[in-house]
């Protein structure tokens, strides 16, 4: 009888306890314009599900010239009933600044502060064939993360500025990290009590590349980049040094499909105790790029683990990855 009961009882709890499947290779695919980039996660409590915002880059665009697929982007969202392990394309985000398809939206950083949403968005003022218009960061807020309302410009000092990433300060206040394309694409940071008036502080990372992200784990700050030549890693105690890591994540094409590019732009999430890295990962490397001249441009989200090793990160592209993101 007692054995009996024991067994019932392993059942029960087998049962009650969720199942989490591997994550898919890609992760997510915008369904629009397979060109899904720079992702920015956020919880929603009122809809009970996780929120991926992306930059969607028009990489299906027929006769585009130059790099006009990448201008003239909206920004996307996407939606995780699961725990992040699997997404739903959910339309793209209502923002109120700009009007027409004559303005480009990039990088969104989302952050919940004061029982409101704010977003820090890079404007380009146009559709471009090149890389040299200006670029600009923008404050936004939202009640429910689908409608933006513009809140003000952020006067960083440069017109080149863009990929803003806002984490708070330790004794209050909170800093922006973005890069700035006129002093060589290096990263500066500013600072602000209020979310309105920033102070330029001056550079965080010389070293060249974009699409900061900043994270507290194993003890550290963490400043991750997209370094274009896979992911550039710095560690902090105090927010302000930087020390670089020897060794570049995901700097290593991975072998399996969808996946065979260095790792781009992420988000990093850390949740119940776990790190999960979202990159983006072009595309250009798959069978289909040869009949497809398209396929260059295309990229998808993936999602690998954050590792901790003798003081450095790691993250393993090629080890199966059960995404379990907890409502924080």
């Amino acid at each position: 009888m007692a054995l009996r009961k024991l067994i019932a009882a392993a059942l029960l709890l087998f049962l009650a306890t969720p199942s989490f499947a591997d994550a898919p290779k890609p992760l997510y695919r915008d369904p629009v314009f397979d060109g899904a980039a720079d992702a920015s996660l956020v919880y929603d409590p009122a809809g009970q599900q996780w929120v991926m915002f992306y930059t969607n880059r028009r990489a299906t665009m027929a006769g585009a010239q130059g790099v006009e697929w990448v201008h003239g982007t909206r920004i996307g969202r996407a939606v995780s009933k699961d725990g992040g392990n699997s997404w739903t394309y959910d339309g793209t985000a209502d923002i109120r600044y700009g009007s027409g398809d004559d303005i480009t939206y990039w990088a969104p950083n989302v952050e919940y502060v004061g029982g409101q949403w704010h977003m820090f968005l890079t404007i380009v003022p146009g559709v471009f064939k090149d890389w040299n218009a200006s670029r600009e960061i923008v404050h936004l807020t939202s009640r429910d993360l689908k409608v933006w309302d513009f809140a003000g410009k952020v006067d960083l000092g440069s017109d080149r500025v863009i990929d803003a990433a806002v984490h708070p300060l330790p004794g209050g206040g909170w800093r922006l990290w973005y890069k700035d394309e006129r002093d060589g694409s290096s990263t500066h940071y500013a600072d602000s009590r209020d979310l309105k008036t920033w102070t330029h502080g001056g550079v965080a990372v010389k070293t060249r590349g974009e699409g900061p992200q900043i994270i507290e784990w194993q003890g550290w700050h963490w400043l991750i980049m997209d370094a274009w030549d896979g992911l550039g890693v710095y560690r902090s105690k105090d927010l302000t040094n930087w020390e670089h890591q020897p060794d570049n994540l995901l700097k290593q094409p991975g072998t399996a499909l969808t996946d065979r590019a260095k790792g781009g732009h992420p988000d990093v999430v850390v949740s119940g105790g776990r790190a999960f890295l979202f990159y983006f990962v072009h595309q250009g490397g798959e069978p289909e790029a040869a009949s497809d001249p398209t396929w260059q441009r295309r990229s998808v989200i993936q999602v690998a683990e954050l590792g901790f090793k003798d003081g450095w990160l790691t993250a393993d592209r090629e080890q199966k990855v059960d995404v379990r993101l907890l409502p924080p």
